[in-house]
């Protein structure tokens, strides 16, 4: 005879991952509130310092800040940052590609380097490759920004909008981060004629200043004249808060800003967000925490059913709810086992389930057991694998259950 049992809700954790705070993580910043990822810039000239030459170990000691350590990564690579040093290689300047200076009030100054120019563009197209080819298979990068082309590699160079990259090299380097990246979500700025690609993802990096419209260029706004508001179903959206604001955001503008992730389906907030904040209110931290809440995927289990049949195979269905804004975006397995009094699984499964699908509202699993022992005060538990073994904190549901070792969330005893 089938068991069916009413699974108890819980708040959604603050910490889960690829989801939430994903804040600046150098020496010198602050964690004022649970931080999920780590965001890093990289220059060319930083990652490729000679030609041919790379220096990925010297940029992933970054990582392990004491802020960054244990989180997962999102990562923008530039070559032009307006009042910071150049991003591009020495050996490509000496190539002699040209370089335009700028000065302008609102951005600052530079050298914008000619992005057409073949002497960059060729081996920039071959940096991407090599990028691909170290990142694409790294447990630890969540999502990956196309970055590269314009100020900031944020896709133009506004003010002085005749030095951004012409359409043919924005198309080159979007094709070169399809082909290096197959695995990895990629966000872009914009969606303009280079970036309006169904596989993409975008990135708001005035949240929630510039988010809602009504101006044309403005984030939805922009997105539904490229027909590009229902990505986030399969791409992730997020984004950075607009600079140095977030106690306005999260004070008299907090209903804005929920709007905003409400209607934008973000799932994610950064580099500057309320976690680098150091004087945040109780009324902040509380508006704080609902947004991450919100934000992303949040799985709550809702009912266990389960039988063992006249063979001894133990059948169950899993039922919950999706009661975030977006699905989760990486194909982590997710696996259901008897764990014995230790916490080790005696018996275990992968059902054919793909996180990815889970958009807002209901879900279900179904899975089977076989071989099960004997042994007392066996448990049934259900965990989502996180193909990083150095991850701070698994993947947690929505649900006042314990979790023991190896992320597995108790459901019931046997």
């Amino acid at each position: 005879m089938s068991k069916m049992l009413a699974l108890p809700a819980g708040p959604s954790p603050l910490d889960n991952p690829l989801k939430g705070w994903c804040a600046y993580s150098d020496p010198g910043f602050v964690h004022a509130l649970p931080v999920s990822m780590a965001y890093f810039y990289a220059s060319w000239r930083e990652l490729e310092p000679r030609p041919g030459i790379f220096a990925w170990e010297a940029f992933e000691k970054k990582w392990e800040s004491p802020l960054a350590r244990g989180k997962h990564v999102i990562l923008r690579l530039f070559l032009e940052y307006p009042k910071e040093p150049t991003g591009l290689p020495q050996w490509v300047i000496d190539s002699g590609v040209k370089r335009t200076p700028y000065d302008t009030k609102e951005v600052g100054k530079g050298l914008c380097p000619d992005w057409d120019d073949p002497r960059l563009l060729e081996p920039l197209l071959r940096f991407i490759a090599a990028f691909g080819q170290r990142y694409n298979s790294h447990p630890r990068v969540a999502f990956l920004q196309l970055g590269t082309l314009g100020f900031w590699g944020e896709w133009h160079t506004w003010p002085v909008d005749k030095l951004m990259a012409s359409l043919e090299t924005q198309k080159k380097v979007v094709a070169a981060y399809k082909a290096a990246f197959p695995d990895i979500p990629i966000h872009a700025r914009y969606p303009h004629d280079g970036t309006n690609h169904a596989w993409l993802g975008y990135h708001d990096d005035m949240i929630p200043q510039d988010s809602l419209g009504p101006d044309a260029w403005q984030f939805l706004p922009s997105l539904k004249k490229a027909g590009r508001t229902e990505n986030w179903k399969t791409a992730p959206f997020g984004g950075e808060m607009e600079p140095g604001r977030a106690k306005k955001w999260l004070g008299e503008g907090w209903l804005t800003l929920q709007k905003s992730v409400e209607q934008l389906h973000f799932s994610w907030i950064g580099p500057y967000c309320p976690a680098n904040d150091k004087d945040l209110t109780p009324e902040h931290k509380t508006h704080a925490d609902a947004l991450v809440r919100r934000m992303g995927y949040s799985f709550r289990l809702t009912q266990l059913t389960y039988a063992t049949d006249a063979s001894g195979v133990l059948r169950i269905t899993l039922d919950g709810v999706n009661e975030g804004v977006a699905p989760f975006y990486r194909n982590w397995p997710l696996e259901v086992g008897i764990l014995d009094e230790t916490g080790r699984d005696v018996t275990l499964t992968r059902p054919s389930v793909d996180l990815r699908r889970w958009l807002p509202g209901p879900f279900s699993v179904k899975a089977s057991l076989r071989g099960i022992s004997k042994l007392p005060k066996l448990r049934l538990a259900v965990r989502v694998v996180d193909p990083w073994e150095g991850a701070a904190l698994p993947l947690r549901f929505a649900n006042k259950l314990p979790v023991v070792r190896g992320g597995w969330t108790e459901l019931t005893t046997l």
